[in-house]
Protein backbone atom coordinates (compact mmCIF):
# COMPACT_ATOMS: atom_id res chain seq x y z
CA UNK A 1 0.00 0.00 0.00
CA UNK A 2 1.24 3.93 -0.62
CA UNK A 3 0.03 6.76 1.40
CA UNK A 4 -1.93 9.10 -0.97
CA UNK A 5 -1.37 13.01 0.16
CA UNK A 6 -2.92 15.69 -1.56
CA UNK A 7 -2.97 18.93 -0.62
CA UNK A 8 -3.77 22.52 -2.28
CA UNK A 9 -2.73 26.04 -0.67
CA UNK A 10 -6.79 26.05 0.33
CA UNK A 11 -7.02 22.11 1.59
CA UNK A 12 -5.87 18.99 2.50
CA UNK A 13 -7.72 17.13 -0.73
CA UNK A 14 -6.94 13.44 0.21
CA UNK A 15 -5.42 11.20 2.68
CA UNK A 16 -5.71 7.46 1.84
CA UNK A 17 -4.32 4.30 1.98
CA UNK A 18 -4.39 3.60 -2.09
CA UNK A 19 -2.96 0.55 -3.98
CA UNK A 20 -1.85 3.13 -7.28
CA UNK A 21 -0.97 6.19 -8.13
CA UNK A 22 -0.89 8.00 -11.75
CA UNK A 23 0.49 11.81 -11.78
CA UNK A 24 0.69 14.18 -14.86
CA UNK A 25 4.44 15.13 -14.42
CA UNK A 26 6.70 17.02 -16.69
CA UNK A 27 8.13 14.33 -17.67
CA UNK A 28 4.71 13.07 -18.28
CA UNK A 29 2.88 9.97 -16.62
CA UNK A 30 4.13 8.70 -14.05
CA UNK A 31 2.33 4.94 -12.53
CA UNK A 32 3.57 4.51 -8.84
CA UNK A 33 3.20 1.43 -7.14
CA UNK A 34 4.49 0.45 -3.70
CA UNK A 35 8.29 0.16 -3.26
CA UNK A 36 8.93 3.04 -6.11
CA UNK A 37 11.98 4.88 -6.11
CA UNK A 38 12.77 8.18 -4.40
CA UNK A 39 11.44 10.65 -7.13
CA UNK A 40 10.19 14.53 -7.02
CA UNK A 41 8.66 16.17 -10.00
CA UNK A 42 6.96 19.01 -11.23
CA UNK A 43 2.81 18.14 -11.54
CA UNK A 44 1.76 19.28 -14.65
CA UNK A 45 -2.24 20.11 -15.39
CA UNK A 46 -3.95 16.05 -15.96
CA UNK A 47 -5.99 13.99 -14.53
CA UNK A 48 -4.57 11.83 -11.50
CA UNK A 49 -5.76 8.65 -11.41
CA UNK A 50 -5.58 6.63 -7.94
CA UNK A 51 -6.92 3.10 -6.99
CA UNK A 52 -8.00 1.58 -3.78
CA UNK A 53 -8.87 -2.05 -3.87
CA UNK A 54 -9.58 -2.31 -7.07
CA UNK A 55 -12.10 0.94 -7.54
CA UNK A 56 -10.52 3.68 -9.56
CA UNK A 57 -11.01 7.85 -8.52
CA UNK A 58 -9.63 10.56 -10.74
CA UNK A 59 -8.94 14.57 -10.10
CA UNK A 60 -8.11 17.15 -12.15
CA UNK A 61 -4.96 18.66 -10.88
CA UNK A 62 -2.93 21.69 -12.25
CA UNK A 63 0.42 22.95 -11.06
CA UNK A 64 2.89 22.02 -8.30
CA UNK A 65 5.11 19.27 -7.54
CA UNK A 66 5.07 15.45 -6.47
CA UNK A 67 7.13 13.56 -4.35
CA UNK A 68 7.64 10.01 -3.75
CA UNK A 69 9.78 8.50 -0.61
CA UNK A 70 9.54 5.27 1.14
CA UNK A 71 5.81 4.38 0.14
CA UNK A 72 4.27 7.82 0.45
CA UNK A 73 3.43 10.19 -2.49
CA UNK A 74 2.76 13.52 -1.26
CA UNK A 75 0.98 16.22 -4.08
CA UNK A 76 1.33 19.24 -3.59
CA UNK A 77 -0.83 21.35 -6.46
CA UNK A 78 -2.23 23.89 -7.27
CA UNK A 79 -5.34 22.93 -7.70
CA UNK A 80 -7.05 19.22 -7.24
CA UNK A 81 -10.99 18.75 -7.86
CA UNK A 82 -13.07 15.61 -8.19
CA UNK A 83 -15.70 15.52 -11.28
CA UNK A 84 -17.91 16.31 -8.58
CA UNK A 85 -17.15 19.44 -7.71
CA UNK A 86 -16.62 21.19 -11.24
CA UNK A 87 -19.56 23.22 -12.23
CA UNK A 88 -19.22 21.93 -15.92
CA UNK A 89 -20.75 25.21 -17.48
CA UNK A 90 -18.00 27.62 -15.15
CA UNK A 91 -15.32 24.73 -17.37
CA UNK A 92 -16.48 25.46 -20.29
CA UNK A 93 -16.68 29.26 -19.85
CA UNK A 94 -12.85 28.90 -18.23
CA UNK A 95 -11.54 27.07 -21.28
CA UNK A 96 -12.99 29.33 -23.57
CA UNK A 97 -11.23 32.87 -21.95
CA UNK A 98 -7.93 30.44 -22.08
CA UNK A 99 -8.07 29.45 -25.58
CA UNK A 100 -8.61 33.42 -26.43
CA UNK A 101 -5.82 34.34 -23.96
CA UNK A 102 -3.55 32.16 -25.41
CA UNK A 103 -4.38 33.28 -28.91
CA UNK A 104 -3.97 36.96 -27.95
CA UNK A 105 -0.08 36.10 -26.44
CA UNK A 106 0.86 33.19 -29.07
CA UNK A 107 3.38 36.06 -30.00
CA UNK A 108 4.12 37.20 -27.15
CA UNK A 109 7.55 36.26 -25.09
CA UNK A 110 7.86 32.21 -24.34
CA UNK A 111 7.16 33.00 -20.76
CA UNK A 112 3.91 34.22 -21.59
CA UNK A 113 3.20 31.69 -23.90
CA UNK A 114 3.77 28.75 -21.59
CA UNK A 115 1.72 30.35 -18.68
CA UNK A 116 -1.11 30.47 -21.14
CA UNK A 117 -0.65 27.07 -22.46
CA UNK A 118 -0.61 26.10 -19.03
CA UNK A 119 -3.78 27.62 -18.21
CA UNK A 120 -5.85 26.39 -20.94
CA UNK A 121 -4.36 22.91 -20.29
CA UNK A 122 -5.48 23.23 -16.95
CA UNK A 123 -8.96 24.49 -18.15
CA UNK A 124 -8.93 21.78 -20.56
CA UNK A 125 -8.75 18.80 -17.89
CA UNK A 126 -11.40 20.17 -15.82
CA UNK A 127 -13.37 20.55 -18.92
CA UNK A 128 -12.76 17.04 -19.61
CA UNK A 129 -13.28 15.27 -16.29
CA UNK A 130 -16.00 16.90 -15.31
CA UNK A 131 -17.94 16.01 -18.71
CA UNK A 132 -16.72 12.03 -18.63
CA UNK A 133 -19.00 12.22 -15.14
Amino acid sequence: MLELEIVTPEKLVLKAQVDSVTVPTASGEVGILPSHAPLVSAVKPGILVYTVKGSTDKLAVSGGFLEVNSNKVAVLADTAESADEIDLEAARTMRDEAEKAFAAVAAGSLAETEAAREHLDAASVRLQLAGGR
